[in-house]
């Protein structure tokens, strides 16, 4: 059975995008040294940001299904991209990141084998993740 989620944004002046989810209220902007008013983080930061989050959650469902003491974990996400194309540059290299990269250190009590499958396993259930290794349709169209 499938669920659904959406959410709604709208942009405002400059950069500025906004949306209020179940009472949480975010925002996006660009730094003032690309035009915006630093509200909020970049759209990519806030992509690195939900990956990392996705995988911290996803960590802390299966540490309690398995009834293990994780007790924290850090989670770097990076990535390279080449601006051009987002800017309307020519540009032989698609506009996303060209290839991510997560680290993260596990506080729990494995050994480096168990930790290193353990997290093996987070990534392969979490659904950002996914939808970032693998091809997901898109549909774009105006209201």
């Amino acid at each position: 059975m499938n669920k659904t989620l959406s959410i709604h944004a709208k942009l405002n002046e400059h950069f500025l995008i906004q949306t209020d989810i179940r009472g949480h209220h975010l925002s996006i902007d660009q730094p003032q040294s690309a035009g915006g008013q630093d509200e909020g983080v970049s759209p990519l930061e806030m992509f690195l940001f939900t990956l990392a989050g996705c995988i911290g959650s996803i960590a802390r469902i299966m540490a309690m299904q398995q009834r293990l003491n994780l007790r924290g974990m850090s989670i770097e996400v990076s990535g390279d991209y080449d601006p051009a194309g987002l800017l309307g540059k020519a540009t032989d290299q698609r506009m996303g990141f060209q290839q991510l990269f997560i680290q993260a250190q596990l506080d729990c009590d494995l050994s480096p084998v168990e930790q290193a499958a353990f997290f093996d396993q987070v990534c392969a259930r979490c659904p950002v993740h996914d939808n970032i290794q693998y091809s997901t349709a898109i549909s774009h169209n105006l209201l």
